[in-house]
C-alpha cells in the first residue's frame, strides 16, 4: 500500500486486522546525502509534549522503559523501530517519528527516502518522498502514531522543520543539555592514528563521525572480517570491490584494536585464515597476500558453517568484546546449522554483523533479528545491491548500528 503526504489511515485497516499486528516495525531511510541524518521517534502526551524524556527512542536511548518502542532496524533501511503499541501507558497519546541532519546540507538535497510499516519482517505500505518535496529545512516530521477513537492511526506527514534535532526536542518541550553538540575527543584520534595512511584519513573521519554517534570513542574490541569468496562473488574480486571491503573497514579495526589490525577470512567450500590487514599491507591486501586472491583455492561452492566455527575458536576466549563483520552475496542454504552455531554462540563476546552485497538468497540471516532461543542478540543483517550504492558515512552507521546494544545486552548478562 503507497501512502500519500497528509493521507490519514487507520492501523486496523493498514494491517487487515491480522493477529500478529500488535509487534510491528517501522523502518526508516533517507538516501543520496552527503551527511549523517538522525532519526528519532518522541512519545508525546494529549498536550503534544515531551513530557518524558525516556519517550524519546534514539541511537543514544533505544528503548522506552515500557518495552514499547525500541530500535530494530529491517533489512534495507537505515534505522527502524519495533512497536508493541499495547505496552505504552495511557498518557503518551501520539509517536512521531523524525528524521534531521547532522550536517551543512538540508533535506531537499537528498535523493529520496522512506518511511515503512512491516509485519512480521514483510513490507505492509510506504510513505515515499524526495528532496523535491523540501526547501532548505535541516529536519523533517515524517509521520505520526495517534490515538483516536480507541484505536491508532497513522498520518503521514512530511513536513520539513528549520532546526536539527536539537530544535525538535525544544520544539515538543524537551530539553537540550548546553554540551549536547559538544565534540567528544578520545585518548588519540582515529586520524592521527591513520596518519601513516593518508588514503584512509577521509574514511576515517566518517567513522569517527559514526563512532561519536554510538557512543563507542572509548570501546576497545577485536575486529573481524569474513569474506565470501566463492564462485558468485568472482566478479567482485576481480573489479576491486572486495579490496574497498578491507579499505573501508581498516579504521574501524584501527580505532577498536590496539594491535591496529583486523583478522581476515576468506571462504567458499574451505576456510583460509589470512594474515590480518593492517596499515603496512591494506592496499593492495586481496590482491598480493597469501599469493592474492586467486590462488586462495576458494571460488567454489559456499559452506557457511566452517567459517564460522573457525571464527568462534579464536574469539570464545578472549576477554574483549569481538565485532565481526560477515560479507556474503548470498546463496545461503546450510541454515540450520548457522542458526544452531549462532544461537550457541550468542553466549561467548562476539557481535556478528551479516553484510550482504550484490546477491539474494540469503536464507537464514535476513532472519537474525527474530531468532529464537539466544540469552541476548548477537547477530545483525543488512543487503545492499552494491557496496557503492551507500555513502561511507552511512556504511559505517548500519555496521555499528546494533553493535552497542549488543555490548549493553552483554555487559548486563556478564558475557563481557
Amino acid at each position: 500500500m503507497n501512502i500519500l503526504k497528509g493521507q490519514r489511515v487507520a492501523l486496523t485497516s493498514l494491517f487487515q486486522n491480522q493477529p500478529q499486528a500488535d509487534c510491528f516495525q517501522i523502518g526508516l531511510c533517507v538516501s543520496g546525502n552527503k551527511d549523517v541524518v538522525d532519526f528519532a521517534c518522541f512519545g508525546l502526551d494529549s498536550q503534544q509534549k515531551l513530557s518524558d524524556d525516556a519517550y524519546m527512542t534514539f541511537f543514544n536511548q533505544p528503548k522506552t522503559p515500557c518495552g514499547a518502542i525500541e530500535l530494530s532496524t529491517p533489512a534495507g533501511d537505515t534505522l527502524g523501530f519495533a512497536c508493541q503499541l499495547a505496552k505504552l501507558p495511557t498518557k503518551i497519546d501520539k509517536l512521531v517519528f523524525t528524521a534531521a541532519i547532522d550536517g551543512a546540507t538540508s533535506m531537499r538535497q537528498i535523493q529520496n527516502g522512506h518511511l515503512r510499516f512491516l509485519l512480521a519482517g514483510q513490507e505492509v505500505a510506504r510513505f515515499a518522498f524526495s528532496g523535491a518535496d523540501f526547501q532548505d529545512e535541516k529536519a523533517v516530521m515524517l509521520g505520526e502514531l495517534y490515538r483516536k477513537d480507541g484505536t491508532w492511526r497513522f498520518s503521514a506527514v512530511g513536513q520539513g522543520f528549520n532546526g536539527g534535532m536539537a530544535a525538535l526536542v525544544q520544539h515538543f518541550g524537551g530539553e537540550v543539555a548546553e554540551d549536547v553538540t559538544a565534540p567528544v575527543t578520545t585518548k588519540l584520534s582515529l586520524e592521527k592514528k591513520l596518519a601513516s595512511a593518508p588514503k584512509l584519513i577521509d574514511l576515517a573521519k566518517k567513522a569517527t563521525v559514526s563512532l561519536e554517534k554510538y557512543q563507542l570513542q572509548e570501546t576497545v574490541a577485536r575486529v573481524g572480517l569474513v569474506l565470501d569468496a566463492s564462485g558468485s562473488m568472482m566478479n567482485q574480486y576481480r573489479t576491486g570491490k572486495v579490496q574497498e571491503v578491507i579499505n573501508r573497514l581498516l579504521p574501524l579495526a584501527v580505532h577498536f584494536d590496539d594491535d591496529a589490525a583486523l583478522d581476515v577470512w576468506a571462504f567458499s567450500s574451505n576456510t583460509i585464515a589470512l594474515p590480518p590487514a593492517t596499515l603496512n599491507n591494506y592496499a593492495d591486501f586481496i590482491d598480493s597476500t597469501e599469493g592474492g586472491w586467486r590462488n586462495w583455492g576458494m571460488m567454489s561452492i559456499n559452506n557457511e558453517p566452517k567459517v564460522i566455527k573457525q571464527v568462534i575458536e579464536l574469539y570464545q576466549k578472549t576477554l574483549l568484546p569481538v565485532l565481526v563483520i560477515f560479507i556474503s552475496d548470498g546463496g545461503v542454504s546450510r541454515n540450520k546449522e548457522i542458526k544452531d552455531l549462532l544461537t550457541s554462540a550468542a553466549c561467548l563476546p562476539i557481535f556478528w554483523q551479516f553484510v550482504g552485497i550484490g546477491g539474494r538468497n540469503y536464507g537464514v540471516l535476513e532472519q537474525l533479528d527474530t531468532m529464537a532461543g539466544r540469552v541476548v542478540d548477537n547477530c545483525g543483517f543488512f543487503a545492499l545491491d552494491d557496496l557503492n550504492s551507500v555513502s561511507e558515512q552511512e556504511l559505517y552507521d548500519r555496521l555499528l548500528n546494533e553493535f552497542p546494544l549488543w555490548l549493553k545486552a552483554a555487559k548486563q548478562k556478564h558475557i563481557i
